[in-house]
């Protein structure tokens, strides 16, 4: 009991970790994940001495069936993961829920350096209502399992956050520990840069950092530490990036291009009409970021933002500025650039965060005012409990959240995107199994693969795009409505299956007349 009052996350990661084990075989395959595994899996031939000296090694070959859409997307995730994905395979598990488990866990992490951070100006107890309530949000609890590219991306920015600040006051105090911290430091930014060419943010930001230390640590050992650090982050981003090995400068330029630009053509409901991804306007992150994290949490920050400047000395002022442009650089290259976006703003969850650091300071102030504890705490709970109640209503599609502001996920309905990842498949699969006629055909709008993946042997799986003219009556049609995509084609045709929450409906299957 003593090792959790000194360190009250132990028991928020214990509490995860329990509902994450009992739920995690819930989760159905997401849009971008087979074909990103597969990339996981045949990356393994980049790493095996044996294909190196075989005479034919052809790097091409570690790029998997999916190579122009994932060669140049930094794989240093999913190169970490894969191991502990195969031992969990060899467990048991099937290989969505394997990924879905090690995704959540890696998750947890983040939660530990969000907590890890808050603790450096804030106590304990107010670090961990921080931390709860960032892990608490659907839209983060749900991603958590089901996506391998932007939960680990913020969770290993944050570790580059947290230990490189660590590393610069280690430096600054001569502590024993900085050639540990130098290494976490270098290892985190380095997997961060692979994941996606915004990483080198952090680095930056701890450049800042450091650069605010100069009285106490002279600039020739500032930069010859920070050219160490430098290269060691590349070594990584290199070592964990096969794509660059052929030509590092060249090829990193390319991805810094094409993940800048982010090029779609995919379709994105947004306030009740349908936009392309590149044609957005302005408002869309704004109205994302008020609509889909739970009601206290803006609140939270504002008054946190307020405490947390007011209440301290320049230098702590000082590193928070750094923290709040962690949240603010990525906003403002939104609403200034417009790259592409779709799939929510799932590509920038790294930025959030701060905007939970920040209300760990309005945490602390509750703290502080109210009495007695009991009085504390309940106040405490009702600003986390939006979020486990929509989480337990919306399971297993907590990322499909919209909170009362936009009329919960039932108003949010054919307004703006919900369940767009199409991990309702399997749920609508798993019931038509228990329903289906013998040899039932099944003709799927989009992504067939997640499909096949859940249908029983009594069901063939076909493209509806590229396999309609075969479709006969008394067959079945698969349809998902992001982007309101059921209401063409087959509208009318009786449902025999459908699979929704809180009002909203996120796949069907209907019977051909």
């Amino acid at each position: 009991m003593q090792i959790i009052r000194r360190h009250p996350i132990i028991l928020l990661l214990v509490i995860n970790l329990v509902i994450g084990i009992f739920t995690f075989r819930g989760y159905g395959y997401s849009w971008d994940e087979p074909l990103f595994y597969d990339y996981a899996k045949s990356l393994g031939y980049a790493y095996s001495p044996t294909e190196w000296f075989s005479g034919h090694f052809n790097l091409e070959n570690a790029f998997g069936a999916s190579a122009t859409d994932h060669a140049n997307r930094g794989p240093a995730y999913i190169v970490l993961a894969q191991p502990l994905v195969s031992l969990a395979e060899a467990l048991g598990l099937d290989q969505a829920s394997a990924w879905h488990l090690i995704n959540f866990l890696t998750f947890q992490l983040g939660v530990y350096f969000l907590y890890r951070l808050a603790r450096r100006w804030m106590s304990p107890e107010a670090a961990l209502g921080a931390a709860a309530l960032f892990t608490w949000q659907p839209l983060l609890w749900g991603h958590a399992f089901i996506n391998p590219k932007d939960p680990p991306f913020l969770v290993f920015f944050s570790g580059a956050m947290c230990f490189g600040l660590e590393m610069v006051d280690d430096l600054v105090q001569g502590a024993k520990s900085k050639a540990a911290k130098l290494l976490l430091a270098s290892f985190f930014l380095g997997i961060a840069t692979s994941i996606r060419v915004l990483g080198p943010l952090a680095g930056v930001l701890v450049g800042v950092y450091a650069l605010g230390h100069l009285k106490k640590i002279s600039l020739p050992v500032l930069v010859k530490y920070f050219a160490g650090f430098a290269l060691l982050t590349l070594l990584v981003a290199f070592a964990t990036w096969p794509y660059l090995w052929t030509n590092p400068l060249q090829k990193f330029i390319e991805a810094f291009g094409f993940m800048s630009d982010n090029p779609t053509q995919l379709n994105v409901l947004f306030n009740g009409q349908i936009y392309r991804a590149y044609d957005l306007p302005h408002r869309y992150l704004p109205v994302l970021l008020v609509y889909t994290l739970t009601e206290p949490v803006w609140f939270l920050f504002a008054v946190g933002l307020g405490i947390g400047f007011l209440r301290s000395d320049q230098r702590t002022r000082f590193v928070l500025a750094l923290i709040l442009l962690w949240f603010l650089i990525p906003v403002a290259y939104v609403l200034l650039r417009k790259p592409p976006m779709y799939d929510g703003f799932r590509h920038f969850l790294f930025m959030l965060p701060p905007v939970f650091l920040f209300a760990g300071f309005a945490f602390e102030k509750i703290l502080e005012l109210i009495r007695p504890r009991w009085a504390t705490l309940t106040l405490i709970a009702v600003l986390l409990a939006p979020g486990v109640y929509s989480s337990v209503q919306l399971h297993p599609y907590e990322y499909a959240y919209y909170n009362a502001f936009a009329g919960g996920t039932g108003g949010a309905f054919r307004t703006y995107e919900t369940e767009y990842w199409l991990t309702c498949y399997r749920e609508a699969l798993l019931q038509f199994d228990q329903q289906a006629p013998q040899g039932a055909q099944v003709f799927v709008k989009r992504e067939p693969y997640i499909a096949a993946y859940y249908a029983g042997p009594n069901i063939t799986i076909r493209d509806y795009r590229t396999e309609l003219k075969d479709i006969q009556s008394g067959d079945f049609l698969l349809v998902n409505t992001r982007s309101n995509e059921d209401r063409s084609g087959f509208k009318d045709a009786p449902v025999v299956v459908q699979v929704g929450r809180a009002g909203a409906v996120f796949c069907m299957i209907k019977q051909i007349p």
